[in-house]
């Protein structure tokens, strides 16, 4: 409700497994499997137009994005076996290499705070606990190592802190590491439930992880934790799911895929539900760009090129039962 979807150009490659994040005036979405280990990234601007930046150096899947100052990265993954490659795009989407991870690995996560971006966890021979840091120049550092090895976590930030939460190590992880602008290392409360496969986005003053893989079942837990790293429990995903991607977009987390449910929270916490995706499918990513929310990629019976486009209007909804206006120009 008060959300418009558009579907946009498809994806230049249909795949599953990628990965999204923004520079500049680009949403990107890169990596991922079709065919075979892709190596492809394409970029959609403000208006929503597609394009095709250079390739990833590596082909690859599962790996894990995030941004820094005037940087999009895409780091690690798997193309039979595990990557430490990190590709950087600037804001003209021309591609440079950073110094490698520390160590090869897949299903790792990253977000970013202050002046660095953080590459968390994975799975190499073991479960991994380092923490590889690029700061605005993309110099490498390492950070103090997660209190839990573990992969399938996921990541975002929060005020002054970036946050790795859930996963698997020994068994399914509840665990939630906070780091702060000077990488020093804290551990939040727990998650209410441990899980790993969940996602992770934030609005305002709220850090949120939702779905994920309970063990036993699918989860719909939504934990919330605000800038002092107090945790709450907003209302429940309306349907339990993993394989899921989350993003935000005016002061809104949406929660789509996994079917073709997406789940929306407001500033206060308040859950809605939009219209579903234009194609239900798991495995698919998500990022912003503009006003819009992006989730592209993905499989349903077969891999998906799909680009559905989320965006926020005040106008219809207050206005949606009384006359339809185009949102998209």
């Amino acid at each position: 409700m008060g959300f418009d979807r558009k579907v946009l150009t498809s994806l230049s490659q249909a795949r599953y497994s990628l990965v999204a994040t923004n520079v500049g005036n680009y949403a990107l979405f890169g990596g991922g499997c079709g065919r075979d280990y892709s190596a492809v990234v394409d970029a959609y601007n403000a208006s929503l137009t597609r394009s095709t930046a250079t390739a990833l150096s590596q082909a690859r899947e599962k790996l894990a994005a995030t941004n820094i100052g005037n940087y999009a990265l895409f780091g690690g993954g798997y193309n039979g076996s595990n990557s430490a490659v990190v590709d950087a795009y600037n804001a003209s989407l021309t591609r440079s290499t950073a110094t490698a991870l520390s160590q090869a690995r897949r299903i790792l996560a990253a977000t970013n705070v202050g002046n660095y971006a953080l590459f968390g966890g994975g799975l190499d021979s073991g479960r991994s606990a380092v923490v590889d840091v690029y700061d605005t120049s993309l110099t490498k550092s390492t950070a103090m190592d997660l209190s839990q090895a573990r992969s399938g976590l996921s990541a975002t930030n929060i005020g002054n802190y970036a946050l790795f939460g859930g996963g698997y190590g020994s068994d399914r992880s509840a665990v939630v590491d906070a780091y702060n602008a000077s990488l020093t290392r804290s551990t939040a409360t727990a998650l209410s439930q441990a899980r790993d496969s969940l996602v992770a986005t934030n609005i305002s003053d709220y850090a949120l992880f939702g779905g994920g893989d309970g063990g036993s079942t699918f989860s719909a837990v939504v934990n919330a934790y605000n800038a002092s790293l107090t945790r709450s429990t907003p209302t429940a995903l309306s349907k339990a799911r993993i394989n899921l991607a989350a993003t935000n977009i005016s002061d809104y987390a949406l929660f789509g895929g996994g079917t073709a449910v997406v789940d929306t929270y407001d500033a206060s916490l308040t859950k809605s539900t939009a219209m579903d995706l234009s194609q239900a499918r798991s495995g698919l990513s998500a990022t912003n760009i503009g006003n819009y929310a992006l989730f592209g990629g993905g499989y349903s019976g077969s891999n998906s090129a799909v680009v559905d486009a989320y965006k926020f209007s005040p106008f219809l909804l207050k206005q949606m039962t009384k006359i339809f206006i185009p949102i998209f120009d």
